[in-house]
């Protein structure tokens, strides 16, 4: 699947953060002048409960945007296990600069984390099976490529980062082009060093898709025994994606019909922030 370039995640975490601290602090933190200005402390940011931990490099940027004075140690990495009461990281420096920072830097923690613990309970009940776990673009928006890479931490995959770098061609861009071979052989011509990928919603649609040269095929909400007769017919000539109408109860039941990737948007959207908590000590 695809890979986050590193220059373009570099890009993202100054931007996020720059955003997030322009949205919360705007003009100044006033209340953050109530603490006289050469007063120091440290602030420590604990878990409270279990989570894979995700987004150090966002709270780093934090920090630094806030104050590039300010010392930070971490005692946990992107993608550990974090235990309930655990010591991630304490930041010591100027105390209006750590308080002001303090929610930019608990948002990116507990969402990210969030993110990368609901994936890592997925990829968990996939333990044994060979198909791989996919997230989508249903992402917050601004936040696309952070919450990729909070997937990543969790033991996920990335699919498409964007509309820009493959081609998923579905029921709309076939009925435009005048069919799935047609989409298909306009995606090649385009852009041929582009990755494509084609939605089929029927065994039917899958013969054309399987002679069309596409690399991947999604099956878009089969049944379970379809699915099955999807992976039999297609005997490992291109690989298959299952998406649509999955959930935690049913993803082994997918995963063992043999299918090489399931995507998931909930992996995304649906996600509980981890209770995190940061305390100053003067």
């Amino acid at each position: 699947m695809h890979d986050i370039p590193p220059e373009l995640l570099g890009e993202a975490i100054l931007a996020n953060v720059q955003a997030a601290l322009t949205e919360d602090i705007g003009t100044g933190d006033i209340t953050a002048q109530l603490i006289p200005a050469g007063r120091t402390g440290c602030a420590r940011v604990i878990s409270r409960e279990k989570a894979v931990l995700c987004g150090t490099a966002w709270a780093d940027e934090a920090f630094r945007q806030v104050d590039p004075g300010l010392t930070i140690e971490w005692h946990a990495a992107d993608g550990d296990a974090i235990a309930a009461g655990q010591l991630l990281l304490q930041a010591c420096g100027p105390a209006r600069s750590l308080l002001s920072a303090e929610r930019t830097v608990l948002n990116f923690l507990q969402l990210l984390s969030g993110i990368a613990t609901r994936c890592s309970h997925f990829q968990h009940l996939l333990d044994g099976t060979s198909a791989r776990l996919l997230d989508t673009r249903k992402t917050l928006p601004g936040l696309r490529l952070a919450e990729k890479y909070a997937v990543r931490c969790g033991n996920g995959h990335n699919h498409r980062l964007g509309l820009y770098d493959a081609f998923l061609i579905k029921e709309n861009h076939i009925a435009a082009c005048g069919g799935i071979a047609q989409a298909v052989a306009s995606a090649q011509r385009l852009f041929p060093q582009r990755p494509v990928e084609v939605e089929v919603e029927t065994l039917d649609g899958l013969h054309v898709a399987l002679t069309s040269g596409a690399q991947l095929i999604m099956l878009d909400n089969f049944s379970l025994e379809d699915m099955r007769r999807a992976v039999a017919i297609t005997a490992g000539r291109v690989a298959l994606e299952a998406s649509g109408g999955i959930n935690e109860a049913n993803l082994r039941q997918v995963a063992e019909t043999g299918v090489d990737y399931i995507s998931l948007g909930t992996l995304t959207k649906d996600v509980k922030a981890i209770d995190l908590s940061m305390r100053l000590v003067l």
